[in-house]
Order: C-alpha cells, then sequence, then structure tokens
C-alpha cells in the first residue's frame, strides 16, 4: 500500500514539473540587448548584403582598370582553302627556256600567330581610368558604411518606439483601473441615492473610453513589435522581449561640436569628396585622347600547308617580328574636346553636390540637436507635472469618497495625470530617439545607450 502512495506521489510531482516547466523556461528568457539586436539587423539585412556585394564589385573593376598597365598576350589560329594553286605566268627566255606557269603557294594554308602588345604611352588615360577605378572601389565602401550607420539608426528607433510604446501601455492599463474603480465607488454611491444617474453614466462613458485607449495603446506596441522584427528579419508574429534602456542621459557636446564631427566623420561627405575626384580623373582620362597611343608589339607566326603548321616549301615555317606602333586619331570633328566639355561640367556639378550636402547634413545636425534638447527640457517639465496631477487626483479621489467633490472633478483629474504620464514617456522614447539620430547625423556609430 505504501509502495502505491510513493508511486502515484512521485506521478504528482513529474506531473506538476511538467507544467510549470513551460511557464518557468518562458519566464526565464533572457531579453534582447541593444547591441545585440543591432548585430542580429547586421547579419540579416539583405541591405548590408547588397552593399557588400556592391563593394565586391568595385574592387574586382579596380583590379580589372589596373591590367591597362600590362602586356596583353593573344592568339589566333586560321585555315585558308583556295580554289587553287596560287601561280604567276613565266614570260620565260627563248630560245632556252620555255614561257609557263610557275606555282608560288598551295590550296591549303595553315597560320599559327602569337602576339605580344604592351602599352607604352597613352596620354594618361590609363592611369586616370584606374584612379577613377580605385575612387569608385572607396565610394562603394563609404556607401556600405553608409548602410550600416541607417540600419543601426533603425535598429535603435524601433528598440526605443516598443519601450515607448510599452511605458504607455502600462499608463493606459493603469487609467482603465482608477477609471474602474471610481465607477464601481460612483455605482455604489448610486445605489444608496447619493449621486444621480448622470454622474454613474458619465463614469462609465469614460471608462469606455479609457479602455478605448488601452487598445490603441495595445496596438501601438504590437505594430512597434512587428516593425522590430521585419527589421531584424524575424518572423513578424516572433515574440518580443527586449531589454528596458529607457533612460535620460544629458547631451553635454555643444552644437558646433556635434556638426565639426558630422563634417569630419559622415561617410556621405567623404564618398562626394572622391566623387569630385573621380570626375576630375574623367576629365584627364578624356584629354587623354588628344595624344597618341604608343605601343610596342612583338608577333610569331608559323605557317603551314597542313594542320601542324610545319611549313611548306614556298614559305618558311615560322617568323618573328618586333613592332613600336603609335595610333592618333588627330582629326574626329571636335569629339574630344565635347567629351572633355562634358567632364569638366561633370566635375562642377559634383562640386556644386558636395557643397550642397555639407550645408544639408549641418541643418540635419542642427535639428537633430534641437529636437533632443526639446525632448531634454520636455522631460524636466513632465516630472513636475506628474507629481502635481497625482497629489491633484489624490485631493478629488478623497473629496469624491467624502461626497464634497463631483465625478467630473475626478475623472477631470485622472484624464489629467494619464496625459502628464503619457506625455513623460513619450518625452522620454523621443529623447533616446532624437539621441540616436543625432548619433547618425554626426556619423557615430554606438551599438548600445549606455
Amino acid at each position: 500500500m505504501r509502495t502505491k502512495k510513493w508511486v502515484f506521489g512521485g506521478a504528482f510531482l513529474i506531473l506538476v514539473a511538467v507544467s510549470i516547466s513551460p511557464a518557468w523556461a518562458a519566464e526565464t528568457i533572457k531579453p534582447l540587448t541593444l547591441a545585440e539586436s543591432i548585430d542580429t539587423a547586421l547579419k540579416q539585412s539583405v541591405l548590408i548584403h547588397a552593399a557588400r556585394e556592391g563593394v565586391r564589385g568595385a574592387e574586382a573593376q579596380q583590379k580589372e582598370a589596373f591590367t591597362g598597365f600590362l602586356p596583353r598576350f593573344s592568339t589566333s589560329y586560321s585555315y585558308t582553302r583556295l580554289n587553287e594553286d596560287p601561280y604567276f605566268v613565266f614570260p620565260g627566255a627563248p630560245p632556252l627556256i620555255p614561257a609557263g606557269n610557275m606555282t608560288t603557294g598551295t590550296k591549303d594554308n595553315y597560320n599559327w600567330n602569337v602576339e605580344a602588345r604592351q602599352p607604352l604611352f597613352a596620354g594618361g588615360g590609363i592611369l586616370a581610368n584606374y584612379e577613377a577605378s580605385r575612387l569608385a572601389a572607396d565610394i562603394a565602401r563609404l556607401e556600405e558604411t553608409a548602410t550600416v550607420q541607417d540600419l543601426v539608426q533603425e535598429v535603435k528607433v524601433s528598440y526605443f518606439n516598443i519601450l515607448k510604446s510599452a511605458r504607455i501601455l502600462t499608463v493606459a492599463k493603469q487609467s482603465v483601473e482608477q477609471l474602474k474603480a471610481h465607477r464601481n465607488m460612483a455605482q455604489g454611491f448610486f445605489e444608496v441615492g447619493l449621486i444621480p444617474r448622470n454622474d454613474l453614466l458619465y463614469a462609465e462613458v469614460e471608462l469606455a473610453n479609457g479602455r478605448q485607449f488601452l487598445l490603441r495603446a495595445e496596438n501601438g506596441l504590437e505594430m512597434a513589435k512587428a516593425k522590430f522584427n521585419t527589421i531584424l528579419r524575424r518572423a513578424i508574429d516572433s515574440p518580443v522581449e527586449i531589454e528596458d534602456i529607457l533612460k535620460q542621459q544629458p547631451l553635454e557636446t555643444p552644437l558646433a561640436a556635434c556638426i565639426a564631427a558630422a563634417l569630419e566623420n559622415r561617410p556621405e561627405i567623404r564618398s562626394s569628396l572622391l566623387r569630385l575626384e573621380q570626375a576630375r580623373s574623367g576629365v584627364k582620362l578624356s584629354q587623354s585622347e588628344y595624344y597618341p597611343n604608343v605601343s610596342l608589339v612583338g608577333n610569331y607566326a608559323k605557317y603551314g600547308d597542313t594542320a601542324n603548321v610545319s611549313g611548306s616549301p614556298y614559305k618558311p615555317q615560322e617568323n618573328w617580328t618586333i613592332l613600336a606602333v603609335a595610333n592618333w586619331n588627330f582629326w574626329e570633328w571636335g569629339k574630344t574636346k565635347h567629351r572633355v566639355d562634358a567632364g569638366i561640367s561633370r566635375e562642377k556639378r559634383a562640386a556644386d553636390i558636395l557643397t550642397n550636402i555639407r550645408e544639408q547634413i549641418t541643418l540635419e545636425v542642427k535639428n537633430a540637436f534641437l529636437l533632443l534638447h526639446e525632448a531634454e527640457r520636455q522631460l524636466q517639465v513632465t516630472k513636475k507635472t506628474i507629481e502635481q496631477a497625482e497629489e491633484n487626483f489624490r485631493i478629488n479621489t478623497e473629496r469624491y469618497r467624502e461626497q464634497v467633490g463631483t465625478s467630473t472633478d475626478v475623472i477631470d483629474a485622472q484624464t489629467l495625470l494619464t496625459k502628464a504620464k503619457a506625455d513623460h514617456f513619450n518625452a522620454l522614447g523621443d529623447f533616446n530617439i532624437n539621441q540616436a539620430r543625432l548619433e547618425r547625423a554626426m556619423g557615430v556609430t554606438r551599438v548600445d545607450n549606455r
């Protein structure tokens, strides 16, 4: 009998352990940190992968351009079939040598050629083309850096939006609980005849409004999580647990220093500088066509009347030549000049774009700086507002409980308290978001918020 009790008791403990283990495992899931979220996004992003492929392609083109300095080797093999053996008419030398046809070749002719060509002078065109390709590779790397910084900012904004939405949801839940408590109190007062039905209906309506606010807050949090999952390329409905790092870190860097850092660090400015240099290389490449191209050419050839090019009775089996060749297109109706003019225009355009980018980045930094300080000042105001709203709500609740205040006073006070808390957490979230945007505007990439 005792053995059966032990068996049933052990089975019961096993069932209890199995039933609570999922809940315990869910509670011990480690939330994602901001650094882990950024790392995951960088690994999964197709935009980062595309940018890296752009770098690989540009580097391959740079290597291709470098081959312009090196000798080129080519070979060819040909077969020619004539309708008859070549000959010429020999007038003869009468009376000793009669006139007749003398054969000078064969019907079947096979040729094999090997050529080596080394450019000696191209008017600077080969060097200019290589420089343009090298700059294109550097531009692709900077574009990859800009893509990384954009993604880091996007992850941060999404991360802080989740935290902000979660705080708003907490405020909405507290608001519903407070409205529910007030409705219950009004219900009790109505049942004993202390308040009219209108006061009870007003409490019911405000509770319904509070539940709508809660519904919007829940929906906002779900949308923020869906955005976060999309950026990290996870399943859109994947559960999201992140570390709560929503806090205020005052910015001590002055605006002038922020602008200076942006002008120095932003990859968009550096890539625009390189595009300007690339346009100058394009002008040099076009100007190279004013000059002749000089090459050293070596040629080796084998001939034969059979496929193994082993010679024939009429022509030697092999020969070789070395030549210095100069090619110069000295008149093309202004084609080169027009190409140079187009290159100069592209260079001036690149300079104007660089100036505009610097001005736009300066404006971007200032706007982010002002928005950050605006959120910081709002936080200072909302902290005091919450204290005042809490005291106001407490007083009006006590007054209503003692029946020296009205239901409208309590609900108005509760609405003010809810708004004060929502404004505070909106300002706190905006502070962290604007800080991330200022860092991006400065060209600084931080992977945490500590």
